[in-house]
């Protein structure tokens, strides 16, 4: 037996929690489209992203380390991936919907500069009097302007509720709206949870790549409370352990008791809000999917050491330091040969600007390409 789009628009109406998004009753998209007659609109988003050329650019883009220091460092793509994962067992534990979990989760980061955070602050820097840079609001131009699929319109004509997952940091700004529609105070249940899948991720995969590159130590390590939780749920399950299997196990845990802290604290605020719409979850008093105060204060702390030894240790940011020099450079060089750049990319010249273009040109390399770029016209 197969279904169709009609039978999964009931299945999401018979099973979803009544605050979570449902796909029949989404505000739809920019540019109307004939519905699919299999997909409903939320999987048809999400395979519209895995199919984008901002999506597979991200394989190319740094998360801590440089793409290309070593083949098992996470990248861009690999953390988006991880990412997502664990953005659908949380949707499917609230019983929201997992298709805009999803999407939202793989879009979110396509707006991202080459060389990881220092790239995105390198780039704010040059667009300081233009209008400034922020990769959330970046990933949003992409797929609405930036990306070059269809006839008829420019973008990936995502839905609306899409698109406003991805405005996480406007969400909470007095009166923000997309299309007249308010994104917040707080966002949909499905955006909450791809916001909160984000900081997952990167505690737990930011410390195995941190420990196989050896600039954090296990001695380090043991002295965080977070990471003392995560060895002594290893050490209950397993015992014996070698310490390389242990140290996997541990970072696997990580995951898993950062995740199970969000669904205890989340279901305790649904229980005491008790929301029976999305506007209810718009509006409620507090956000409803976040960890809890004790978890908070240790992952404050685990971001803390991460921040101090890791993204800010000497080896990480003398290599991003060099890269996003070199990309710098080739930024300005495409504000003085606007030629250099691609044919699309002149094409919106007249339109987005000098700047804005340049900004969206050096925003969608990825580090390989922007590198390639500086050695061809001798930037560094």
């Amino acid at each position: 037996m197969t279904h169709n789009r009609q039978e999964w628009e009931r299945l999401e109406a018979n099973d979803l929690a009544p605050y979570a998004a449902r796909s029949a009753e989404s505000r739809g998209r920019k540019f109307a489209e004939p519905s699919h007659p299999v997909r409903p609109c939320f999987q048809r988003d999400r395979d519209r992203v895995l199919h984008s050329r901002c999506f597979r650019r991200l394989e190319y883009k740094t998360q801590v380390f440089v793409n290309g220091t070593a083949d098992h460092y996470r990248t861009r793509l690999t953390h988006t991936i991880e990412m997502t994962a664990v953005g659908r067992t949380l949707a499917r534990a609230f019983r929201v919907n997992e298709d805009l979990t999803e999407t939202i989760c793989l879009a979110h980061d396509v707006g991202h500069s080459p060389f990881g955070h220092r790239g995105e602050y390198v780039l704010d820097e040059l667009m300081a009097k233009h209008g400034g840079f922020n990769h959330n609001l970046q990933s949003l131009r992409a797929i609405e302007k930036l990306e070059y699929q269809y006839p008829g319109f420019n973008g990936l004509n995502l839905t609306w509720e899409v698109r406003a997952g991805l405005l996480k940091h406007e969400a909470a700004s007095p009166g923000s709206e997309l299309d007249g529609h308010p994104i917040g105070p707080f966002q949909y249940l499905e955006a909450q949870i791809a916001d909160v899948a984000d900081d997952i991720s990167y505690h737990a995969h930011d410390v195995d790549d941190g420990l196989s590159s050896g600039l954090i130590t296990l001695a380090q390590l043991q002295k965080l409370a977070f990471w003392q939780m995560a060895a002594a749920r290893s050490d209950e399950q397993y015992g014996g352990l070698d310490e390389d299997q242990h140290r996997r196990i541990t970072i696997r845990n990580l995951l898993d008791l950062q995740a199970q802290d969000v669904l205890s604290e989340g279901r305790r605020r649904l229980e005491k809000h008790n929301p029976k719409n999305i506007s209810n979850i718009m509006n409620a008093p507090e956000r409803l999917v976040c960890f809890g105060r004790e978890m908070s204060d240790m992952l404050k702390e685990f971001s803390d050491f991460l921040y101090q030894q890791l993204y800010y240790h000497p080896a990480v940011s003398a290599a991003n330091t060099e890269a996003v020099e070199l990309m710098r450079g080739l930024f300005l060089h495409y504000v003085e040969h606007p030629e250099a750049m691609g044919r699309k990319a002149r094409e919106r010249l007249e339109k987005e600007g000098l700047m804005r273009t340049v900004c969206d040109y050096v925003a969608g390399c990825t580090d390989r390409y922007a590198m390639e770029e500086c050695e061809k016209y001798g930037i560094g």
